[in-house]
């Protein structure tokens, strides 16, 4: 694994991902992420990180940006969710969540949390010439 902790056992179950987006991840993706539309910032879609596939990912951020939908409503899942966030925070990401619901139906307030996310960050790691 690279330093962005690449894992490339998980490639092909990461492009079956891709290939079946839910309608919240195909609007965040298309909306706001995708050919850098954020900001000028570059996001990945299903990345295999670690042990995880990131819903989306940014290398230059070290953001992670999950999309949860009714399967992160089971019984148990919040647990795991804030297992999953507590081990990419120690690899040094930052992990934004949004129900399938927010995507969906606010997707204003989905962008103004990313980018407020992206001039915090931008405040704290200023680019260099």
């Amino acid at each position: 694994m690279n330093n962005n902790h690449y894992n490339s056992k998980l490639k092909t179950f990461a492009r079956g991902h891709r290939n079946d987006s839910t309608k919240a991840e195909i609007r965040i993706w298309c909306e706001l992420l995708r050919n850098k539309k954020m900001l000028g910032y570059s996001f990945l879609r299903q990345r295999p990180i670690s042990n995880y596939i990131a819903d989306f990912f940014s290398k230059d951020l070290k953001l992670v940006i999950e999309v949860d939908g009714l399967s992160h409503e089971r019984e148990g899942q919040f647990e795991k969710d804030k297992a999953r966030e507590l081990n990419l925070n120690a690899l040094g990401f930052h992990v934004l969540r949004f129900s399938d619901d927010e995507v969906m139906n606010d997707i204003e307030n989905v962008n103004r949390t990313i980018q407020h996310f992206i001039a915090k960050w931008e405040k704290d790691h200023p680019r260099s010439c």
